[in-house]
């Protein structure tokens, strides 16, 4: 799941949420930030008038590089090597929540009710939730009765038991090289699947790409 919001009408974020770790994650949160900066340069704009752009990860499994860091939530911005306290500049920043981590390493702030709510939302303790987190519980609550939006969540659980069996089942892990070339092909066919369910739906397309990862022109040919 991701979603494209618009904070205080000139920062402009990329909320990403990964349950399976595909690989190589960092690449492709790096592509969607880059490519979000790129169409937010207008023709005739002067570059002082270009928009913050802010990706936000959530992910529900280690990601290899970030084990050694100590803490659930990592910011990461342009730096100096030799000077890490010079920032070059805050036009792109990216944010990492690791929701496995937060057990281990709350701090007792604000943004712990928040990932917990989010890690935990089937039995949170909503006498520790704030208004902005009741308010989301109801909206959660709302969504969940729609039944196109149960037919969507059904799709994605779907999509995921799959991607997780091919896993288990030795796809990617174990013989690096050529399962990982299986592992491929069967997440491939099981996207396009779902592709398919989703456009026989008549769902919006742009909601089939967010969903699937495929372009626009792949579920087209559909």
């Amino acid at each position: 799941m991701d979603i494209r919001a618009k904070l205080n009408n000139n920062i402009d974020c990329d909320i990403e949420m990964q349950v399976i770790d595909q690989k190589n994650i960092e690449k492709r949160l790096l592509f969607y930030l880059s490519k979000m900066y790129g169409q937010n340069v207008k023709k005739g704009q002067k570059y002082k008038e270009t928009n913050k752009c802010i990706a936000i990860l959530f992910t529900d499994f280690n990601i290899e590089k970030l084990k050694p860091i100590k803490k659930y939530k990592t910011k990461w911005n342009f730096r100096e090597e030799d000077y890490s306290d010079i920032v070059l500049t805050d036009a792109m920043e990216i944010h990492i929540i690791e929701l496995t981590k937060v057990k281990e390493y709350s701090e007792n702030k604000e943004l712990d009710i928040w990932v917990n709510f989010i890690n935990r939302v089937g039995d949170f303790d909503m006498s520790k939730a704030n208004e902005q987190v009741k308010k989301a519980k109801e909206i959660l609550e709302e969504i969940s009765e729609n039944e196109h939006e149960q037919y969507l969540a059904h799709l994605r659980e779907k999509y995921i038991l799959d991607q997780n069996n091919l896993l288990d089942t030795g796809y990617e892990r174990g013989f690096e090289k050529g399962l990982s070339d299986g592992f491929e092909q069967g997440s491939k066919q099981q996207t396009v699947e779902i592709a398919k369910k989703l456009k026989y739906e008549n769902t919006d397309i742009s909601l089939i790409m967010k969903v699937t990862g495929l372009t626009k022109e792949e579920i087209e040919k559909l």
